[in-house]
């Protein structure tokens, strides 16, 4: 063999090498068929709803979802206004507390009819804002706090932080009206936090005041 025959072998030999190579790394890439990388489609997270209860009533300054199915201009999250309506495009104003979530979808379907060739709608309440207590007096963050599920006593004053050094935890009650009525129920948060008198631990309601002397 000749010395321009083994060069020219040598570099056929590169060559096939150096696309061999190529070929490798163009196929841990991607999986495509024309070596294209597959662009990675990302979904927008869904509505979770702020309660599993059907029959919670909205509040003003309740958060919402609202879905019209087939018109994204029309979906979307609203506030409710202090004076208990939504905004929502082609229908304007509409009346949303006081109403379920199923109810108030039915009316924003009644009045899309107008607009939009059988319009399914799902409303779904993301934030509970209207629904709250009041916790006052010696803990560690005084004010309002979103009521939550089946919330208690024991759970509100956490939310504030719990009892500072000089509040008397014997002598906290909760104010609540009721009929018109104020009325008072005592709560010794040393013993229902020793798991004694669990009876005063009992379920808040809205506009329900925690006080802590």
């Amino acid at each position: 063999m000749n010395r321009h025959t083994s060069h020219l072998l040598f570099f056929i030999v590169v060559g096939l090498a150096t696309a061999a190579g190529a070929q490798s790394q163009s196929g841990t890439q991607s999986s495509h068929p024309m070596g294209q990388t597959q662009p990675v489609v990302k979904t927008a997270p869904a509505a979770v709803s702020a309660t599993k209860d059907p029959g919670y009533v909205i509040g003003p300054d309740d958060m919402l979802q609202i879905s019209v199915w087939k018109e994204p201009e029309l979906s979307g999250s609203v506030p409710v206004r202090p004076d208990g309506k939504i905004s929502i495009p082609l229908v304007d104003d509409v009346q949303a507390a006081g109403m379920t979530a199923v109810q108030l979808s039915e009316q924003i379907a009644e009045k899309l009819k107008k607009f939009v060739t059988d319009p399914r709608v799902t409303v779904i309440v993301t934030a509970i804002n209207s629904r709250r207590v009041y916790v006052l007096g010696e803990v560690l963050r005084p004010g309002g706090f979103a009521l939550l599920p089946d919330m208690n006593i024991l759970q509100a004053i956490s939310d504030a932080g719990g009892l500072t050094q000089f509040a008397h935890g014997k002598k906290v009650y909760v104010l609540r009206t009721e009929n018109g009525k104020q009325v008072k129920y005592p709560f010794n948060y040393s013993k229902v936090l020793k798991g004694e008198n669990p009876e005063q631990n009992i379920a808040l309601k809205s506009g329900d005041t925690i006080v802590v002397p």
